[in-house]
């Protein structure tokens, strides 16, 4: 039998091992951050990237929310259909695609986004802070 070989001396030299350790720390400060406005992360992704597709042009489709949020799209749809069923997204027919759903932020969604943004982006600011500003681009560089 072969023993296992590393070229690290341990799990605290590993980057997978440390991005899984800070990844598990960071999802903990989003759930504290968005407990008091009755969201789930995936809840709040996608009806932020609702909102930010839609201030940069028509409103999005489930689809394009999906590839946005980088979300599985039966997933998409089960998630905005629950917020949609609690008055936080419209959704409406596509006139050029019967197939597809275009979304909308309601009122109530845009009230909702504004108290749980601040929230999430003031939770990221403090959990973010001991790396420093050159971090975000470093995580830019690795997104698909």
């Amino acid at each position: 039998m072969t023993a296992p070989e590393s070229r690290l001396p341990g799990p605290n030299r590993s980057p997978g091992f440390l991005l899984w350790r800070v990844t598990l720390a960071w999802q903990r400060a989003m759930r504290a951050a968005l407990a008091p406005h009755d969201l789930t992360h995936v809840q709040f992704v996608l009806l932020t990237t609702t909102w930010w597709l839609t201030r940069s042009g028509e409103p999005p489709t489930q689809r394009q929310l999906a590839e946005q949020a980088g979300t599985d799209t039966m997933m998409t749809s089960q998630v905005v259909r629950k917020l949609a069923d609690r008055g936080l997204l419209a959704r409406a027919d596509d006139p050029s695609d019967a197939r597809a759903k275009r979304l909308e932020v309601t009122s109530a969604g845009l009230e909702l986004v504004a108290k749980a943004l601040k929230d999430v982006e003031a939770a990221d600011a403090s959990f973010f802070e001991p790396v420093g500003d050159d971090f975000t681009g470093s995580l830019a560089k690795l997104s698909p």
